[in-house]
């Protein structure tokens, strides 16, 4: 992915969330590169699987309360 160093600049939160799923950055400077956004070195990312497991560990202890699913979902199609 390549950005504009006017937009890195502003969008900087962003492009490091990017960086932090494991992509790499360019930054361009009139069109020309200039540096690179990268994983730090031994930052080791997630496998689908431990994501699953962390995605179900997560919802275990959640609760909607007195609602149903079917409940929230009418409630959106409301507005």
């Amino acid at each position: 992915m390549m950005v504009g160093a006017y937009e890195a600049k502003t969008h900087l939160a962003r492009l490091l969330d990017e960086v932090e799923r494991g992509k790499t950055i360019t930054i361009t400077r009139h069109g020309v590169p200039v540096a690179q956004l990268v994983p730090a070195p031994g930052v080791r990312q997630r496998t689908i699987e431990e994501t699953i497991d962390a995605l179900k560990a997560f919802g275990r202890d959640k609760s909607l309360g007195p609602l149903t699913i079917r409940e929230l979902i009418e409630e959106g199609r409301r507005y």
